[in-house]
């Protein structure tokens, strides 16, 4: 599907999902004629470690040990003795000192090594890397791994990082690299219907928390209509998570965001809805009215545009029910105000 997204669309997709909307007019994205993935990623990266430089790197104290004549920090004797260092003069110091050398700066530089290893890499930007690695030659690179990841902790002062690191995470995931050549490709995430429905619904959901005042927006639990004295029964209820909720005085729109190939199903030449996604909506709008605070519900299932648009209303059972796709292939300032649109925001 990303052939058909413009690139720009993609990032900006990124920065709502994420959270990251600052994000969104730092970094020049415009000037990106392609369409590869690399390429928007690169351009992300450089234009960050620029931001970096004017800011001034991330660092913090770290450990280090050293045998020297010159006495810094302590002097690890047990060592030093085992070692015979102290008649030669340079026992083994262990001190504190602040380094550039810090996690996510190690991450960074390793994911642009990666990157650089890209076929089909703009060579305009294959230099701007190449650049930008000047700036962390202090910095050493790292194995990156799914827990290398998590490892990163970050505060108020150096939240700035978060969104590069989002970014390093996303080409970790989906750069595969052929360990005979060296070289790389993206792997086409767009049509990873797991990874997408998750990016879909992350940007939806915080485009209303931001774009409008309207509705308060929320992603509420809902519970089972299922009752049992066995409390050991009762351990094996799942939670019913929603994708988003909509709430104001006179309405509460129940969304629930797709990411599948087609919107439609086919059978013997029929297409019909997906009868699964009717079966999940009338259980959320089931179940919601059944529990206290929940009143004027609707419902609504969102998708990206596949094929063809699609804008269905109906009345599911009493409940308001709508059918619609969104066009992720056009202008997102009508990406935005088709969006709005949907919930009668004008």
């Amino acid at each position: 599907m990303n052939d058909s997204i413009p690139i720009q669309n993609i990032y900006y997709l990124l920065c709502y999902a994420w959270n990251k909307l600052d994000e969104r007019d730092t970094i020049d994205v415009s000037s990106i004629n392609s369409t590869e993935l690399a390429d928007l990623f690169a351009r992300v990266l450089t234009s960050g470690v620029k931001h970096l430089i004017r800011r001034g790197f991330d660092r913090d104290y770290l450990a280090f040990s050293e045998e020297t004549p010159r006495i810094r920090g302590r002097i690890n004797f047990p060592e030093s003795i085992k070692r015979n260092l102290i008649s030669r003069g340079r026992p083994l110091c262990e001190f504190d000192e602040l380094s550039h050398d810090v996690l996510h700066n190690r991450i960074l530089k390793s994911t642009i090594e990666t990157l650089l290893l890209s076929d089909g890499l703009n060579d305009d930007l294959k230099m701007e890397l190449w650049e930008t690695l000047k700036w962390l030659r202090d910095v050493n690179p790292i194995r990156l791994s799914a827990q290398i990841f998590r490892r990163v902790q970050l505060h108020r002062n150096n939240n700035y990082y978060r969104f590069l690191l989002n970014v390093c995470e996303l080409v970790f995931e989906n750069l595969l690299v052929d360990e005979s050549t060296g070289h790389s490709r993206f792997r086409d995430f767009f049509r990873d219907e797991g990874q997408m429905r998750a990016l879909f619904e992350e940007f939806v959901r915080n485009f209303y928390r931001i774009k409008q005042g309207r509705f308060k927006v929320e992603a509420p639990k809902l519970y089972w209509n299922l009752t049992s004295s066995d409390e050991q029964a009762r351990k094996f209820i799942p939670e019913m998570r929603t994708d988003i909720c909509l709430s104001s005085d006179d309405r509460q729109i129940l969304i629930d965001c797709k990411f599948s190939k087609s919107v439609l199903s086919s059978y013997r030449g029929k297409e019909s809805l997906k009868p699964s996604h009717l079966y999940q909506m009338f259980t959320y709008l089931h179940h919601a009215e059944k529990q206290k605070g929940w009143k004027n519900l609707e419902g609504l299932l969102l998708y990206p545009l596949v094929n063809n648009s699609v804008n269905l209303g109906f009345d599911l059972d009493g409940y308001p029910f709508h059918i619609r796709t969104i066009d992720l292939n056009q202008d997102w300032q009508n990406i935005e105000l088709d969006l709005l649109g949907i919930i009668g925001i004008t």
